[in-house]
């Protein structure tokens, strides 16, 4: 490209160009708020000036330790104030943060770490069942560092060598974090739950860490200090991108160990809770809770969901108690939440049958997406846009990510044709609004958690009384989507349903297990492929 007057003499430097990047949000928060109350956990409060301190400390123990850039810190850490600083002070230093789902079984985190190469593993003593075992399986050997939460007095060992506390306070507060020396340098890696196999590892980037956080608050409406309920994993791609995004506004963060009716409803009444995210089940957990647990909202509290789309009945319910719902839409490879279900106010006014399904849609591009269509994935041409024509759901922008650690196949295929290839099916509205109406490989999202269809139904062939197996999602007003197992036995074999639910309670994580077992015949086709548009009906009543 030839270059014009605007460019002659006129090039980056250190004064008109920095890397973006999302650990400047907490730096401006600590210099402009320093006083400001940044995290809440039981007891615990937690100013601005504090939390910036405590990242840098932490930053400059791992420094100390040989972690810098493109290492990997592996972090196995419920919704807890250490989780938080591990997103600032892990990339700090230059390094790669690796948030481990703690609902995987050990054998998956164990090879999540010798993927990474982690060279080193914090992890919550809550967690010893799982992180024990997986360290002692993989081949890496990294420093181990215990963090006691003093909220948290359930079982569990410490297992490291070293205490969280401790090894912050090995650290210096006036440590001078590692600016990026490009703004595509990695800041996370983040694991899909593995619809085949071995799961992928995800890869952010500074550039698009920063977009998204920045997304979050324009898209979510988050103004100035917000009040931020932590209902979301923060290892579900690193909580969405929030716990850089509260800093932006310098909001605070009300962090959860767990999901429970009567102390979120505490949490939001005392500390005046603005915004919360979640799966269905987080819906489904306040909608049922007990008259005791309830406490009177002084505000309209916004939540965010994405997974299955709630039922109408749900988002009734939900506006009802004093929740405004948004449905947001994304995956691992999109940050997170990188389409929402940007509403219309004159929408209000739709009957309620109407205004439930436009509730339901996936919507339009998070402001920082560049590119959101359906699309046909052999000819790469867009679907007529006439809310009928199923095609591929794809994205294109700087919240896609770089790309899948060491897979450079699953990577290219990825991102063919110039967009990233969701593996949904969807249509698209005349308006421009996208709505999934099915999931590709037959993904079942349970609780905001990916469930192969194909990893459950070998667990299921393993057993020596199964001949056939198929497993789809089945509609759960709790969990949005639970996985049901049709099986046909063996001639002259016997299982019942509890002896394989039990089996697979064995050989997969929990969440993964089917819910309902159904023994009938499958149907198939002629040349024996399984209907499993079918079974999904047959579901519904199971």
């Amino acid at each position: 490209m030839a270059p014009t007057a605007y460019d002659l003499d006129l090039d980056k430097n250190p004064a008109n160009h920095q890397p973006l990047t999302p650990l400047v949000f907490l730096e401006r928060a600590a210099r402009v708020h320093p006083d400001h109350v940044a995290i809440v956990h039981g007891a615990l409060r937690r100013t601005y000036r504090d939390f910036h301190n405590r990242a840098k400390k932490l930053a400059s123990a791992l420094a100390k330790r040989g972690i810098g850039r493109g290492d990997t810190v592996s972090v196995m850490l419920a919704n807890t104030p250490a989780m938080l600083e591990c997103h600032y002070g892990v990339p700090m230093t230059g390094a790669v943060l690796n948030t481990l789902n703690t609902r995987l079984d050990a054998a998956i985190i164990g090879f999540s770490l010798d993927h990474a190469d982690a060279k080193v593993v914090i992890t919550d003593r809550e967690f010893a069942r799982i992180m024990k075992p997986a360290l002692e399986a993989a081949k890496v050997k990294p420093l181990v560092i215990d963090y006691d939460d003093p909220e948290y007095t359930g079982p569990g060992e410490r297992i490291g060598s070293l205490d969280y506390e401790a090894f912050v306070a090995e650290g210096d507060e006036g440590f001078v974090r590692a600016h990026p020396g490009d703004e595509w340098d990695a800041i996370s890696l983040n694991y899909t739950s593995g619809t085949t196999g071995n799961p992928k590892g995800v890869v952010y980037h500074h550039r698009g860490a920063a977009l998204l956080a920045t997304g979050n608050v324009v898209n979510c409406g988050m103004g100035k200090h917000p009040v931020y309920l932590w209902t979301l994993p923060m290892f579900h791609c690193n909580g969405w991108c929030f716990p850089w995004s509260v800093s932006v506004v310098a909001g605070t963060h009300v962090c959860l160990r767990q999901v429970r009716a009567g102390l979120m409803y505490e949490l939001m009444a005392e500390h005046g809770v603005t915004h919360l995210c979640g799966a269905p089940i987080v819906m489904s957990t306040l909608l049922n809770a007990a008259p005791h647990e309830r406490k009177p909202l002084a505000r309209t509290v916004q939540f965010f969901t994405a997974a299955a789309p709630p039922p109408e009945s749900v988002l009734v319910a939900m506006k009802e108690a004093g929740f405004e719902v948004t449905h947001l839409y994304g995956l691992t490879e999109s940050y997170g939440p990188a389409v929402i279900n940007d509403w219309h106010r004159e929408w209000d006014a739709l009957a309620v049958d109407q205004w439930g399904a436009f509730k339901a849609r996936q919507g339009v591009p998070y402001v920082g997406l560049d590119g959101l269509t359906v699309m046909d994935p052999a000819t790469m041409e867009e679907v007529p846009a006439d809310g009928q024509t199923l095609g591929e759901v794809m994205f294109r922008g700087n919240v896609v990510m770089k790309g899948y650690l060491k897979n450079k196949k699953a990577t290219d295929e990825a991102f063919a044709g110039g967009w990233f290839h969701s593996g949904d099916l969807g249509v698209l509205h005349p308006d421009g609004y996208i709505q999934l109406k099915d999931r590709a490989k037959d993904i079942i999202i349970s609780g905001g958690e990916n469930i192969s269809s194909i990893e459950v139904e070998d667990a299921l062939y393993k057993h020596p009384a199964v001949q056939a197996v198929a497993v789809v999602a089945k509609p759960d007003e709790k969990w949005g989507e639970t996985p049901c197992a049709f099986v046909e036995l063996r001639e002259g074999k016997e299982a019942s349903a509890d002896e394989l639910m039990q089996w697979c309670r064995q050989h997969l994580a929990h969440f993964k297990c089917p819910r309902h077992v159904v023994f009938t015949e499958i149907p198939k086709t002629s040349t024996g492929k399984i209907q499993k548009f079918k079974l999904r009906e047959l579901a519904k009543e199971a």
